[in-house]
């Protein structure tokens, strides 16, 4: 156990979580957050320090959102120092694994605030930065959208005001990330016991903004490739970095495929305007393709709503409802896969008398 300690609201426990205790849990255990996720070890910081847990094996039987993922708060015996209690989260960012496999995956727990990373080059892109924003706003997370290497670019102000587009009730900051003057309007959103997490694709600057917030050259960062303007990934792994006003930033590996799943939510609060105007089509499943009297399309041919958009939506819905499904579908087999094991097992122990 290491001599570094802090308070449990320095790590961000509030009311929240406390409510979450009885009074014999609270004198019994030792409540401590998730700091990194090591393959079958967890890094934990508690007001005790900080230390390093092996996770039960049991655990791995349990659904996927019932393991600790980095921001977790997890309960610990008090007497054997082994994980006990994994508490409700106020915030849960997920999203379908890389891949063909129809598979869930945590990123981030309890977060209050997303840093939402996009660079002024060729690597900005609405489309990208909707995907993002519909997963903060299903997850209740304010998001930011933060503009990096505006030192690079003639006309900031035109990255800007097409981000603000996007809704105008969200912020959107535009940055030089190797300057700490720059990146000083963050810090409004990094203070005492506040959790930052940060998304966006390698190579916009999540590094180079982490060290900037942080103060310190905590992660390694990459040159940028001159044929396409793209960084190098130097993140690998999700992990919590202190804020010295006094906050705590989860940086994340660059995500390449964000694969939405169960975001209908995030997606049709982002979506507002095109969900009020399909209220007036004549079809109530109108799907806004082809189909007659669709105000969605009208407003697309009248000019007041970008077709752009209006794919984008489509296709996050659809992807969506499609990743859900799958999820779901597989999860349901490992259910009754278990139940089926279980169940001979159970047979077996009859036969022989156990």
């Amino acid at each position: 156990m290491s001599e570094l300690s802090l308070s449990l609201p320095e790590l961000g426990w509030g009311h929240f979580f406390q409510q979450q205790l009885s009074l014999e849990e609270w004198e019994a255990t030792v409540p401590v957050r998730v700091l990194a996720i090591n393959r079958n070890h967890i890094d934990v910081a508690g007001e005790q320090g900080h230390q390093r847990l092996a996770v039960p094996g049991s655990w791995f039987l349990r659904d996927v959102e019932e393991l600790p993922t980095v921001g977790d708060w997890l309960l610990l015996d008090s007497a054997t120092g082994q994980p006990q209690q994994l508490l409700e989260r106020k915030s849960l960012f997920r999203r379908k694994a890389a891949g063909k496999e129809a598979k869930l995956q945590l990123m981030a727990a309890n977060v209050d605030t997303l840093f939402i990373v996009s660079s002024c080059n060729r690597d900005f892109n609405l489309s990208r930065l909707e995907r993002y924003l519909a997963l903060a706003l299903d997850a209740k997370v304010e998001p930011v959208l933060v503009l990096t290497k505006i030192d690079l670019v003639d006309d900031g102000l035109e990255y800007q005001r097409q981000a603000m587009s996007l809704n105008p009730d969200i912020a959107v900051e535009t940055v030089n990330a190797l300057d700490a003057d720059s990146v000083a309007p963050l810090l409004a959103w990094c203070g005492h016991g506040q959790t930052v997490a940060m998304a966006g694709s390698s190579g916009v600057g999540k590094s180079t903004l982490l060290n900037s917030l942080c103060g310190t050259s905590e992660q390694v960062i990459g040159a940028i490739r001159e044929e396409d303007e793209k960084g190098r990934h130097t993140t690998t792994a999700r992990s919590v970095h202190f804020l010295p006003e006094g906050g705590l930033l989860i940086d994340s590996p660059g995500i390449r495929e964000l694969q939405l799943s169960d975001c209908e939510a995030g997606v049709s609060s982002l979506f507002e305007d095109i969900e009020t105007l399909a209220q007036s089509c004549r079809y109530k499943d109108c799907r806004h393709l082809s189909e007659a009297d669709c105000a969605v399309k009208a407003a697309v041919n009248w000019g007041d709503l970008s077709p752009r958009r209006l794919a984008n939506y489509q296709k996050l819905m659809a992807e969506q409802e499609r990743n859900s499904e799958t999820i779901a579908e597989k999860r349901r087999r490992e259910r009754d896969f278990g139940k089926l094991c279980r169940s001979a097992q159970a047979v077996r122990r009859k036969e022989c008398g156990c």
